[in-house]
């Protein structure tokens, strides 16, 4: 009996190792990284609404779907390369190619047409600046962040949270074909926001990122230093929080809103930085690794980082909207 169960549980990996696949459409799907695809729409949309100018209403689709395509794309190649470090990881070890369900030359390729398809169909429906963008997009998600920074070095976040603030301005370029002041802007607010989101999740998830040897900051510099840079960059993103109401990307509607959470996100921050002020900075994996697990401050700070970014650019949009029907 035991020798049976054994057999049927290994029997996906098998399978998979063999070239076959056990995956549905549900599978393909959870390997576009759905949740983070879902804020890569709400950005680009927001880029490609407040671009000066308009698209008709079918090219705007088509953009809208290509960069969602074109992160998918992204979300399934890195799949394929860290399926080897997701099956350790609690977060992740229920992915696809984990599982066993999916052979990772599966993965490779539908990635790589995805790409392909989200590129030379954006580059149709709207310019190729917006086209290009996007490649560059997945070109450095997939190669420059996965295959050499996120194993490599603690600014792995911090150089690799390009490729997530570029959707705006994707957008944006889709109606205008260039890249201007206010779009860099859209650009830096994610590009700024992400390190403390992502270090947010790391002080709590020491133990997964410690298993695997990805060198998060927190696992190298330490805790403390952490919570030092998380709290310089909240407050270096309240400041370029400001800047779309001195170029007129963001009216009364927004300066009031972004003040709220700006002031929000620095006192949650400032929590966290304070909560445990008094630490050494020191890295001793197993003992610290049990004390940050459990780590509320940052988990909370993650969960609002999360619909912080959606508010601002919610803030923006509406603004936008607001005026323009004034």
């Amino acid at each position: 009996m035991s020798i049976d169960t054994h057999i049927v549980a290994d029997e996906p990996v098998a399978l998979a190792a063999s070239g076959l696949s056990l995956a549905g459409p549900r599978d393909f799907f959870q390997l576009m990284k759905p949740r983070v695809m879902s804020l890569v729409i709400f950005t680009a949309i927001i880029g490609l609404l407040v671009a000066p100018g308009s698209l008709p209403l079918y090219n705007s689709i088509m953009a809208i779907f290509c960069i969602a395509v074109g992160a998918g794309a992204s979300g399934a190649l890195n799949m394929w390369y860290d399926a080897d470090i997701d099956a350790q990881m609690t977060r992740t070890k229920k992915r696809p190619l984990p599982r066993g369900i999916m052979a990772p030359r599966t993965a490779l390729t539908f990635g790589f047409l995805l790409s392909v398809v989200s590129v030379w169909m954006l580059g149709l429906a709207t310019n190729y600046v917006a086209a290009g963008l996007l490649a560059f997009t997945i070109f450095f998600y997939v190669v420059i962040y996965t295959m050499w920074l996120k194993r490599r070095t603690p600014q792995n976040i911090v150089i690799g949270g390009a490729p997530g603030a570029l959707p705006p301005m994707i957008g944006y370029a889709a109606v205008t074909g260039t890249v201007t002041l206010d779009s860099t802007i859209l650009f830096l607010i994610i590009f700024i926001w992400t390190p403390p989101h992502f270090w947010a999740l790391a002080l709590y998830k020491l133990s997964d990122y410690g298993r695997v040897g990805i060198p998060m900051m927190p696992n190298v510099a330490g805790p403390k230093s952490t919570r030092n840079q998380m709290f310089a960059y909240s407050l270096a993103l309240a400041a370029v929080c400001a800047a779309p109401v001195f170029t007129g990307l963001g009216g009364p509607v927004y300066a009031f809103g972004a003040l709220l959470l700006n002031l929000g996100f620095v006192a949650l921050t400032f929590k966290v930085w304070r909560s445990r002020a008094g630490e050494k900075d020191e890295v001793q994996p197993e003992s610290l690794y049990e004390v940050q697990k459990g780590d509320r401050d940052a988990r909370n700070l993650f969960a609002f980082s999360i619909l912080y970014l959606f508010a601002m650019f919610a803030l923006i949009g509406v603004d936008h909207l607001l005026r323009g029907s004034l």
